[in-house]
């Protein structure tokens, strides 16, 4: 699918390790457009991390292009790049020995912003992800799994990028914290017309979150389409069967409803 205006972009991208005997990535090509959702699918191994960290060079490619809002990536400074980009994964990261608010005022500090902005900025994002502000002088260790992603959305967020890329940010979650998180986001997505790329094995929670999804397999992207398209019309068998996993489960969950009601 070409795009108005892509904001990100991998033209023919290859990664190999080992000196060239394990490729990562295969050839891959696809432009992100601005403002939209994308999530890449894929087991353990497919290469879908591997891709995400080109984008802001945490992995450089082995050949082929990757492009950031019209630029060649290889053409920015790796730390300049990554201060634009907002990044989120499982696991938060967040630095035990920072409070919430110097956690989520790293990125500004860095890029010079004054204490005063920084502070506001803070308070904004609590709100954004629905944390009370008086949270902001915690330290980490003393919150809830689920509170601490929020303190990684917000601190991907503070130094308010374009782009946020997310490497399966909600799946040490539990299902009902996970599920109100992703569906946070989303709405976020939408009010800051962010572009977001995120990696996740879920099928079921590509479905429900993203514009489009691309499913990877053994280093490449092997189908590419909208949810309604991959549920309905999948032209790959391994697509169909990824499809085919969240459908059983609610079949299951159905059957099993009516047969205790």
């Amino acid at each position: 699918m070409a795009v108005d205006f892509a904001a990100i972009a991998f033209r023919d991208v290859s990664k190999t390790f080992d000196r060239g005997r394990t490729l990562a990535v295969r050839a891959v090509s696809l432009e992100v457009a601005s403002g939209e959702f994308v999530a890449v699918v894929g087991t353990s191994g497919s290469g879908k991390t591997t891709l995400l960290k080109t984008i802001n060079r945490l992995v450089e490619p082995t050949s082929g292009v990757v492009e950031v809002e019209g630029q060649d990536v290889q053409g920015i400074d790796p730390f300049q790049l990554r201060r634009r980009i907002g990044y989120v994964f499982q696991g938060v990261g967040l630095f035990p020995h920072l409070t919430v608010a110097e956690n989520i005022a790293v990125t500004p500090r860095l890029v010079g912003w004054a204490k005063t902005e920084s502070d506001a900025r803070v308070g904004e994002l609590l709100d954004l992800v629905q944390l009370p502000r008086d949270l902001a002088r915690r330290m980490p260790t003393t919150l809830s799994g689920g509170q601490q992603q929020r303190v990684g959305v917000a601190r991907a967020l503070a130094a308010r990028p374009h782009i946020v890329l997310m490497d399966e940010p909600f799946g040490a979650l539990d299902p009902i914290t996970r599920d109100s998180l992703a569906r946070e986001y989303r709405a976020v997505h939408l009010e800051l017309g962010l572009t977001t790329v995120m990696i996740t094995h879920d099928m079921l929670e590509a479905v429900l979150l993203a514009d489009r999804i691309a499913v990877m397999a053994k280093g490449e992207i092997v189908e590419v389409g909208t949810p309604h398209e991959l549920l309905n019309d999948p032209k790959n068998e391994y697509v169909r069967e990824l499809i085919d996993v969240p459908r059983r489960q609610a079949s299951e969950v159905e059957r099993l409803a009516g047969a205790r009601s």
